[in-house]
């Protein structure tokens, strides 16, 4: 099994499904303690946490208190760093700023779900409900293959150039 000294979820601007991810993931017992982070490959300038996702998770008992978006730094990622985007087209514009990252894949081929992540941004509340649940059973999936072992980060794109 592989033991990661941090996991960062990785989208456009770090305010949005990023943090729904790491808080999930941090609530999810892991057999070992990594740093769980959310960035941004795009932030101007720090933002606090969209307003509906901050109604959504508040509404499922979360408090993410004074959250300000960060971008992706160089100094966050390290050998064993696992950097998680929400869509296949995120690996491409996250490697070419960071060529060096050891563990960079997209959410779903980790947990094995068929479809990626959406982007709810600039949609109604519901919708940024339905991809809060839709990462609820995803991050679950990611936690029990982080437990188990069941996932070869190493070969997840066999045959493919990430």
């Amino acid at each position: 099994m592989k033991e990661f000294e941090r996991i960062i979820f990785v989208g456009r601007s770090g305010n949005c499904r990023e943090v729904m991810a790491a808080e999930l993931l941090k609530t999810k017992p892991l057999w070992h303690k990594p740093e769980i982070l959310a960035r941004g490959l795009v932030v101007l300038f720090p933002e606090p946490l969209n307003q509906k996702v901050e109604a959504i998770m508040a509404g499922k008992g979360f408090q993410p208190g004074n959250y300000m978006s960060a971008q992706l730094e160089a100094e966050d990622i390290t050998e064993n760093t696992l950097v998680l985007t929400f869509e296949k087209s995120g690996i491409p514009k996250i490697r070419s700023k960071f060529p060096d990252i050891p563990y960079l894949y997209v959410l779903t081929d980790v947990s094995g779900d068929e479809l990626e992540i959406f982007d709810p941004t600039g949609q109604d509340l519901i919708t940024y409900g339905i991809c809060y649940e839709t990462l609820e059973k995803s991050i679950g999936k990611l936690a029990d293959v982080l437990n188990d072992g069941t996932f070869a980060f190493d070969s997840v794109f066999e045959g493919e150039d990430q």
